[in-house]
């Protein structure tokens, strides 16, 4: 059995990469919110289920055949490639990378390189599902990252054929990106025209709008972004 935790559809990036593996496996799993703005979060993340994980969502527990879950003796999982890389092996490792070596070793580059970078597109252009900016001026740093993951993008297509980063099927690589996906929504960043095409194709993903559909019906709002 499987349990995610997650916070905020509306703003957590980290979140929507944690589910859409989720669900992405095929795999049953119960969801539970957590929210981390809220007034009693620094105890609430002291609780095991959360602090394992140093505080941060998401975090995947497996209870393995057993239906009642145990933090002792549960298999925790956080950080996104860490996710991906265990529903991959208790799905079965066809779902989430190319059988191509060449397509699978640029899935796995880009994917690391999005868990560890793009740092100014992050803090200059936090993830919010529910708004639209246009006319956003972006930070220089910004405009770099963003001119790094368009280039990526637009390689990915050309070279394994596309719709996807890597072919023809949605995967791993499509779903660390997808925030960014939603980030470049949210501010009307201009792209190339292949990259422009790839966001949209990956804000319309029926998993995309499953996400996008739950966001909207939360009420908690965060001031810091929110502009």
């Amino acid at each position: 059995m499987l349990k995610l935790i997650i916070t905020n559809r509306r703003y957590s990036s980290w979140s929507l990469r944690g589910w859409l593996a989720a669900r992405q496996s095929g795999l049953p799993f119960e969801e539970v919110m957590v929210d981390i703005y809220a007034l009693g979060w620094a105890e609430r993340k002291q609780q095991r289920d959360v602090a394992v994980s140093n505080g941060k969502v998401p975090v995947l527990w497996d209870s393995g055949p057993r239906t009642a879950f145990d933090p002792a003796a549960d298999a925790a999982i956080w950080n996104a490639i860490g996710i991906i890389d265990w529903l991959d092996r208790v799905s079965g490792g066809t779902k989430f990378w190319p059988m191509d070596g060449n397509a699978r070793a640029f899935g796995i580059s880009i994917a690391v390189e999005m868990q560890a970078g793009f740092m100014a597109l992050r803090q200059h252009c936090p993830m919010n599902m529910m708004r639209h900016y246009p006319g956003w001026a972006l930070h220089p740093d910004a405009a770099k990252d963003v001119a790094r993951v368009d280039a990526l993008w637009s390689e990915g297509l050309q070279r394994f054929g596309g719709p996807w980063l890597l072919g023809e099927c949605w995967g791993a690589a499509d779903i660390l990106y997808a925030p960014v996906a939603s980030r470049l929504t949210t501010y009307a960043v201009p792209l190339s025209p292949a990259a422009e095409a790839y966001r949209q194709r990956a804000m319309a993903h029926p998993l995309m709008a499953e996400w996008i559909a739950a966001a909207a019906q939360e009420t908690i709002l965060q001031p810091a972004y929110e502009y």
